[in-house]
C-alpha cells in the first residue's frame, strides 16, 4: 500500500481515533486481516467472522507491530474505529461474512475497506499510471487471472489476486497490495447476485474488462443464465468510453458473452477459439493441439502482426480460450502481442489445485482441480482426463468427483448429466465423495451408462478406492507393471468439500 498516515486512512474511512498517540505515524506495510502475517507498519483489519472475532486480536497484532487496527469498536490499542451500520440486507446477505453479523460490524470494517482500497486505486491511477484490468465470467477466472499476471510481469511490477480472492473482501485486499511501483492491477470479480459487479468495480474502476463466459455457476441463486449474464456485463457498463481508454474483452463463442456488446461505450474486441465459427474475432486461435498429457499449442492471430506459435504449460483444451482472452486483454493494455506469447509459453500453474497435473513414480498422472467446481468447469476436466488417458495404451480414465455447489433446483439434475458427460467421454471409473442425494444422482447416471462405479462416504475411502482400482491391471492387458505411463485420476469438486486431500494423498503414495 502507498504509505498513509494514521489520521489519514481516519479520513479516508470516516472513522474515528482510538487510543492513537501520534495521528502523523504511517502505515507503510500490508494491510492484514490475519494477526499471524503482521508485520512492522502493517494496518491490521478487526474482522468479525463466524467463528473468530479479529477484534481478540487486535493486540497481538500491535505487538507484532502493527502501526494501528481498523475496528468497529475501541480494542485498547491504536485503532482507528467505523461505526456500524446495522444489519446488512438483500442480495449481499448472501455473502458468508455477513451471515452473523447482526449488528453490521462486518460491514462497517468491509466498508472502511473498500473505501481505502478506492483511494489508493484512484490515486495510483492518475499520479502513476496504475492500469487496472478486470475480469470475470462463470468458469476460468482463476486460470485466466493468473495467465494475464504473467504477461504484465513481462512489463512490469503486477498484483493480482491470490487464488480466488475476488469478493468484498478479496478485492480491496488485493488492491492494497499496489503501491508507487506497481504497474498493473488484475482485478478478479465474482458475483452471487445482480449489482455485485457493479460494487466491486466502484472499490477498484477497470479501464479493460475482461467477460470469459456465462455458464451455470451460482445458478441456485441467479435463477437464470439471464440474470448471470445480467449481473457478468455490469463489469464492461462500468468501462471508461473508448475515447478515454476504455476497452471491453468479450468472449465470441458465447452468445450470452457476445450480446453484451451494446451495453458498453467502450471500445469492444473479440477473442475465440473456434475460428472461423466467430469470424469477427479479432484475437483467436488456429491449429490447436494438445500433447499426451494434454497440454495445448495453437497458432495465436492478433491484429496487425504476424501470426505466433504458442504451446502453453497448463492443462486442457479449455485453456486455449483463457489465454486468449488474457493475451487480448494485455495487448489492449499496451503490451507488445510476441511478448505476451512469449509468456503465455512460459507460464505455469500459480494457483492450488487449478489443473495440477503430476505423475507419479509408478506412471499414474494425478490431475488435482478440486478447487471448485460447476458444469462448465467439470466437463472441460473430465475432457482434459479423456485426453490425457487416451494417449496412453490401456490407460484407464480414473474421475474422482464430488458434488458441484450453489446450483439450486437445477443441482440433482446438473449432477445427473455429468453421469452421460462421463460415458461421452469414454471415462471408465467414477469414484464419487459424499453419499448426499446429488452424488447419489450422478453415480445412478454413470452406472446406468455401464461406468464402473463406487460411492464413498468420505477422504479415506475415496482415496483407498482409488488405489484398489490402480493395483489390478486392466481387462486383458498383461506385464501392466512393466508399462511407463498407466492410469490417469482426475479429483474434482466444489471447494467445500476439500477434495484436494485425495490427490494430496495419491501423490504422496
Amino acid at each position: 500500500m502507498i504509505p498513509l498516515s494514521i489520521g489519514d486512512i481516519a479520513a479516508i474511512t470516516g472513522g474515528s481515533l482510538d487510543s492513537v498517540d501520534d495521528p502523523d505515524e504511517r502505515v507503510t506495510g500490508f494491510v492484514e486481516f490475519d494477526s499471524r502475517k503482521v508485520t512492522s507498519g502493517s494496518l491490521f483489519v478487526a474482522l468479525p467472522g463466524a467463528r473468530v472475532d479479529g477484534h481478540d486480536f487486535a493486540e497481538k497484532a500491535i505487538e507484532q507491530g502493527a502501526a494501528a487496527v481498523l475496528a468497529a469498536r475501541p480494542v485498547g490499542v491504536p485503532a482507528i474505529i467505523v461505526k456500524p451500520q446495522g444489519r446488512v440486507t438483500g442480495d449481499a446477505a448472501n455473502a458468508d461474512i455477513y451471515a452473523n453479523d447482526e449488528d453490521g460490524s462486518a460491514a462497517a470494517v468491509i466498508g472502511a475497506l473498500s473505501d481505502l482500497a478506492r483511494e489508493v486505486t484512484s490515486r495510483l491511477a492518475a499520479e502513476q499510471g496504475l492500469d487496472i484490468v478486470g475480469v470475470t465470467g462463470s468458469a476460468g477466472k482463476t486460470s485466466t487471472k493468473d495467465l494475464l499476471a504473467t504477461i504484465f510481469r513481462a512489463e512490469g511490477e503486477t498484483v493480482a489476486p491470490p487464488g480466488s480472492f475476488n469478493n468484498e473482501v478479496g478485492l480491496p485486499y488485493t488492491a492494497l497490495r499496489c503501491d508507487e511501483h506497481t504497474r498493473f492491477l488484475v482485478a478478479e470479480m465474482s458475483a452471487r447476485g445482480i449489482g455485485h459487479i457493479r460494487h466491486l468495480t466502484e472499490i477498484t474502476a477497470p479501464t479493460v474488462g475482461l467477460v470469459l463466459n456465462v455458464g451455470t455457476a451460482h445458478l441456485g441463486e441467479f435463477g437464470s443464465r439471464e440474470n448471470i449474464a445480467q449481473a457478468k456485463g455490469e463489469l464492461i457498463e462500468a468501462l471508461p468510453a473508448a475515447a478515454d481508454g476504455g476497452v471491453a474483452v468479450l468472449n465470441a463463442d458465447d452468445p450470452f458473452v457476445a450480446s453484451m456488446a451494446p451495453r458498453t461505450q467502450a471500445k469492444v474486441v473479440f477473442y475465440s477459439a473456434n475460428r472461423p465459427q466467430a469470424a469477427d474475432a479479432q484475437y483467436y486461435a488456429t491449429d490447436i493441439e494438445l500433447d499426451d498429457v494434454a497440454r495445448p499449442s495453437f497458432t495465436f492471430h492478433a491484429p496487425g502482426v504476424a501470426p505466433m506459435s504458442i504451446k502453453l504449460q497448463v492443462f486442457g483444451k479449455h485453456q486455449v480460450s483463457n489465454a486468449l482472452a488474457a493475451a487480448a486483454a494485455a495487448i489492449e493494455s499496451g503490451v507488445e502481442p510476441a511478448v505476451a506469447a512469449r509468456a503465455l509459453s512460459g507460464h505455469q500453474t500459480s494457483s492450488a489445485h487449478r489443473m495440477d497435473v503430476r505423475t507419479r513414480r509408478d506412471g499414474v498422472t494425478v490431475i488435482d482441480d478440486s478447487y471448485n467446481a460447476n458444469p462448465d468447469s467439470m466437463h472441460a476436466a473430465i475432457a482434459a482426463l479423456a485426453y490425457t488417458s487416451a494417449a496412453r495404451p490401456d490407460a484407464r480414465s480414473i474421475a474422482v468427483l464430488g458434488e458441484m455447489g450453489e446450483l439450486g433446483g437445477e443441482a440433482v439434475e446438473a449432477h445427473r448429466i455429468l453421469g452421460s458427460v462421463l460415458s461421452k467421454y469414454h471415462v471408465d471409473c467414477l469414484v464419487a465423495v459424499g453419499e448426499g442425494a446429488h452424488t447419489v444422482a450422478m453415480v445412478e447416471a454413470a452406472h446406468a451408462h455401464g461406468i464402473q462405479t463406487e460411492l464413498c462416504p468420505d477422504i479415506e475411502a475415496a482415496t483407498a478406492a482409488v488405489e484398489n482400482i490402480l493395483r489390478v491391471a486392466p481387462a486383458g492387458v498383461e506385464d501392466w507393471s512393466a508399462r511407463a505411463a498407466k492410469d490417469v485420476v482426475l479429483v474434482k469438486s466444489s471447494n467445500a468439500q476439500r477434495l484436494w486431500r485425495v490427490a494430496e494423498q495419491l501423490n504422496r503414495r
